[in-house]
Formats: structure tokens, sequence, C-alpha cells
């Protein structure tokens, strides 16, 4: 078969010997690299000085977006209408980042505590998905300006610890870009390659990649030989990161200073600019002993022992998840060859300090922290371009995933930490006689009941033919391609009955969709995201308007004839949304009746649960 892609100009299929970049898609800041010449480069902004892009958007009054530098400026002057911080929300629901949702200048929408977020911005909805590919825009826009070309095939890392949905996020915000995304990397895995090991065939090392980022951390145990990377275990925390340093100084100075919290915190002009000046203290903290400074009347001051005194707990949560990955890797510190620090964080002291005496030897941070993980990801897609031979990947799946057996318990199939690409089936049953549908739920995580894990997707097996309990052999295949995208397929071995779920994000798009997208992406690339967006709202608002019905039903009596009437109304005119084809009016009513029966639902729960309990004795239900 002959390789092809997309020239995204002309909206053509050719042959080309286009460049394959590598994208380091970062909450704080983004970058992009690709090889030239056999040396891989970051690429710079035009003046030739700065490779970072930060990873904010700011949405202008004519709904035009910038992204970068010109958006940070706009922070503390416009916060509701300036993102940051976009990747903490990839594949997350609204209870993922409920803890953290205040200290947003901009508005995360809640519509229900298991649906993803989503973001307002004036009158409009965005998903992180969205938001993300127009980081991947400017980062697309930046290089075609360097190499004066198109170019339409990249790499993109994320944290090792992403989980399947926020990989799949991930993947989807690059086609949404006009990117074909030939491989999700492990972020620590294209670190190694950036610092050159493994790349002499010779060679034989046993590594830790301690990536401190703005918003994710994660630790690598990788094991190089032959040029083949293999990672032994992952930790880390998909919520860790310089961010949190940030809101410590931020909390610290609201204390000093004798303010109200919430107070201000709800002052979204104040709070950001306290959190610019939050990384500025800490980066100037790395060369200085004191940072003084004024925003309005609040003295923003403080002194290195101090910080250091507040920051020791973050980092030595850091130093546990590393503590849990050598566990997993079955090694002690004195296994481990070298230690090298990916992430702007770990240019702290206290960082560096508290990780070189864990592993007891000096850290390697011989190469710019910043740009580590995006020369790595060039690295790789040069090797994905076929022009680096002697270098071969293994990841891993950082979770384990399984599905829900009887009593909710989660029966895990592919343990954490298993290499990928992977396959693996286990054999199941019936539990009913003539049972002809077989309910297959999936899960990721490490906790023994799937109420603790999160789910990932779910499909029915129907068509069993009708046989006493225990007499039909069901085979459950989980199958994870290289980009840890999962694929679920349950089959009866008796009557040859079949069925298979892509276990993708809630919110994405078919690969024909989105290969469609790649192809009409000048022509049509605004209309195909509101086509998805259009159809996740009225599937969250078919499901509102269903259990507002419901709810009406089983509170009549606790309800006022208002409230009733209040209620059903709203619930009518999200329904007649519905038909029409904006997602934002959509968007917009499900808000508004969300906020008004919130209070009516706590009220109805409490109140049942008030008669249940009401003469309630534990042994009543024994009788």
């Amino acid at each position: 078969m002959a390789k092809v892609s997309i020239n995204i100009k002309q909206g053509t299929i050719q042959k080309t010997s286009e460049v394959v970049i590598g994208i380091d898609l970062g909450t704080t800041n983004s970058l992009v690299a690709y090889t030239r010449e056999g040396k891989t480069v970051v690429v710079k902004d035009e003046s030739g000085k700065h490779a970072l892009v930060p990873s904010i958007l700011y949405f202008n009054k004519d709904k035009s977006v910038t992204v970068g530098d010109e958006a940070r400026k706009m922070l503390a002057l416009d916060p509701a209408n300036t993102i940051y911080s976009v990747k903490r929300l990839m594949g997350k629901s609204f209870k993922d980042v409920l803890d953290f949702e205040q200290y947003f200048g901009y508005k995360v929408i809640d519509e229900d505590t298991d649906s993803l977020v989503k973001v307002m911005v004036g009158d409009k909805f965005y998903s992180p998905v969205e938001l993300s590919a127009e980081i991947l825009k400017a980062l697309k826009l930046r290089i075609e300006k360097e190499l004066n070309a198109t170019v339409s095939r990249a790499v993109i890392t994320v944290p090792a610890y992403f989980n399947d949905t926020q990989r799949q996020a991930t993947r989807d915000a690059g086609k949404l870009a006009g990117l074909d995304v030939l491989r999700i990397v492990n972020e620590p895995t294209a670190a190694s390659l950036a610092y050159g090991i493994g790349l002499d065939p010779e060679e034989s090392k046993t590594i830790v990649v301690y990536d401190l980022g703005g918003g994710t951390f994660d630790v690598s145990v990788l094991r190089i030989q032959n040029g083949i990377f293999e990672v032994l275990s992952t930790n880390g925390d998909t919520f860790l990161g310089g961010d949190d340093f940030d809101r410590l100084l931020v909390d610290y100075w609201i204390e000093i200073n004798a303010r109200n919290k919430e107070q201000t915190i709800a002052d979204k002009k104040l709070s950001q600019a306290m959190r610019l000046m939050a990384e500025k203290a800490k980066k100037s903290l790395s060369n200085t002993g004191q940072f003084k400074e004024m925003i309005n009347d609040m003295n923003c001051q403080i002194s290195i022992e101090t910080f250091n005194k507040l920051a020791q707990p973050i980092v030595q949560k850091t130093i546990d998840y590393c503590k849990s990955a050598l566990k997993d890797a079955k090694l002690g510190v004195a296994d481990i060859d070298q230690v090298i620090m990916v992430g702007g964080s770990t240019r702290m002291k206290l960082v560096k300090d508290m990780v070189a005496d864990f592993f007891e030897k000096p850290v390697n941070d011989s190469l710019n922290p910043d740009e580590v993980v995006a020369i790595g990801a060039g690295i790789q897609a040069d090797v994905l371009a076929g022009n680096q031979k002697d270098i071969l990947l293994l990841d891993i799946t950082p979770l384990s995933l399984g599905i829900e057996t009887v009593g909710g318990l989660m029966d895990t199939i592919i343990p954490r930490n298993s290499k990928i690409p992977i396959k693996a089936a286990r054999q199941y049953t019936t539990s009913i006689d003539g049972q002809a549908n077989l309910k297959v739920s999936v899960f990721q995580g490490e906790r023994d009941l799937v109420e603790h894990n999160r789910k990932l997707g779910a499909f029915i097996l129907k068509g069993i033919p009708p046989m006493a309990a225990g007499l039909p052999k069901i085979q459950i295949e989980f199958i994870i391609n290289a980009d840890g995208i999962l694929t679920v397929k349950a089959k009866e071995l008796r009557s040859n009955t079949e069925q298979e779920i892509e276990i993708r994000s809630q919110f994405g798009l078919s690969d024909e969709e989105m290969a469609k997208m790649l192809l009409d992406s000048i022509k049509h690339a605004e209309s195909d995201m509101n086509t998805r967006a259009l159809l996740e709202a009225r599937n969250e608002a078919q499901n509102i308007v269903l259990s507002t019905g419901k709810f009406l039903v089983q509170n009549a009596g606790i309800l006022s004839d208002d409230e009733k009437s209040q209620t059903a109304d709203l619930a009518k005119q999200l329904a007649e949304t519905i038909k029409g084809s904006d997602k934002d009016v959509i968007n917009k009513a499900m808000e508004v009746i969300n906020e008004y029966t919130t209070p009516l639902a706590q009220r109805a729960l409490e109140h049942n649960i008030s008669i249940a309990l009401q003469g309630k004795n534990i042994n009543d239900d024994a009788s």
C-alpha cells in the first residue's frame, strides 16, 4: 500500500515526503519540533527567541481566537474570556475538577456530575477538545511558517498516567486541528529519547524520568536495551503540577493580608493577577532568597524558606509516587542508573534536592526541562517517518482494565503496567436460565469495586441461544493498540454470536467522521465541530428532559404547584430547543433548568431520607 497524506490547504490526497512533526501539548506551555538533517530542533517564534507557546486562549469580541503570549496578557484584564490549563480538563467530568473549579478565571459548566466538562465563553460552550485544537492549530501554523510548507502528520505527547479517555481526547483534538495523529506517546518516553538514551544499540540502562510540569506529574521507570525502550512501570497524578505551587502562594498571600479567601478568589481579575504574580515569584525565588511586590493594596511577599515549607508536602507527594513506581517495577534505588528531570517545575532547587536525596544520586537536568519532551516527540516523529530504523518503543497501559461482574466487582482482564499493544481474553457464562442478552460494562482502575473505578463504556451482547445458566461460553477480549486505545469484543463461542465496541471518549467522533473532517478541514472545520457538539448537547438535553419528568412524578407531594409548573415549563422549553440546531441555545437551556432544579432535588432527597429513617429499625427488613 502506498503511503499518502492529506494536503489540508487544497483538500486533496497526494503522495508526499512531508515532515512529521512532534508536539508537546502542555498544561502551561506547548511546543512543536521536527528533525532536520538528523538534528531535532524546537521551532521558535518569528523573533527566533522564544520556543514556548503559552497554552492560553483569548476569545475576542468578534469570536476569533488568539493563542499564546498575546492571550496571556489578557488573563488579568479579561479573565472570563481567557482560557488556560485546558489540559487539566481533558477527559474530565465536573466531579473531577469540583475542588479546583473556583480557581479558574473562566466558567466551567456543571450539567451532570458524570458528564464531561464544558467551558462557557460569552454565550458559547466549548469542550476541552475544541479548545486544545485551537492550541494545536497555532503550533501547526508556527511550524508551517518555519518550513514554508503544509504539515499534516504529527506525534503528540501525553502524560504517562493519562487514562484512555484523555488519550482519545488528545487524538481527537489533533484531528480537529487538521493533523493526522500518527502516535500518542508518553512524555517520559519522549524525554528519554531527547537525552539520547537508547540511541546507542549497545547501551543498556535503567532510568527514571521525573516529569513535573505545569499541571501534571508522572514518573516512569524505563529499561533501554538494544535500542528497545521498555516502560517497566509508571505512576503519577494528572492533577498535580506547577499550578499547585502557584495556588499555595496565592492562598498564602490572601492569608497574610487578612483577606476573605472566597471573596478574593471570586474577584476573577484580582485572582488572575495574583496567579500571574505567583508564577513570577516562583521563578524569582529560584535565583533570590526573597520576593516582594504589590497588587493593588495587597502585599505579595515571601521568603524562599517559607515557600519551601509550603511546597514540601507537594514535592513529597511526587516522591511517594516515585516509591510506588519503583515497587511496581520490583526495583530499588540502587538499580537506577540515571534520573532525568523534565518539566519547568523541576527548576526549583527544593525539587532537585528532594529527588536526588530519594534516589541517592545527582539528577540529570542538563537539557532545557521545558523543551525535553518536544525534542523527544520530534525524534519519535522522525522514527515514524522511517528515518531511524534502530529504535523501538514499547509502552504500557497505566491502569488496569476490566469488566463489571456479579455484585459490582471489577474483574481485571488487562492488569496495569501491561506492555502495549496487547490482546487479552477471558471466558464467562450466564447466571440466569435462558439468558439471551449480556451487558458488558468496561471499567478502568485499581479498586475492587467498579463504583470506585472509571466507567469507559458498555454494550450488550444480544442473541445468546437459550441455555441453562452456566452453559454458554462467552469470551470477552480486550485489544489495546499502540496509542493505548481500547477495543472490547464479546463472543458466545457455541453460536459465534459476537459484538464489539471501541472505547473512545464520550464526545468523540468515529474514525470515518474524523477522516472526513481532515479532508474538509478548510471548508468545513467549524461546521464539523459544531455538528459533534450539537449531537452531544442534544443527547444530554434529552436525558435531562426524561429525568425531570421522572423527578416530577416521584416528588409530586413535596413540590409546590408553582415549583412543579416552573420545572415542567423549563423541561418543555428544553425539549423545544432539542429540535433546533444551535448547541449553545441547548446548553443554555440545560444550565437554566439545572440551576433551578438543583435546590429542589436536594430538598427532595433530604425529605425522602427523613421519611425513610422515621421510626425505622435496622431489623425492620428482616421480619
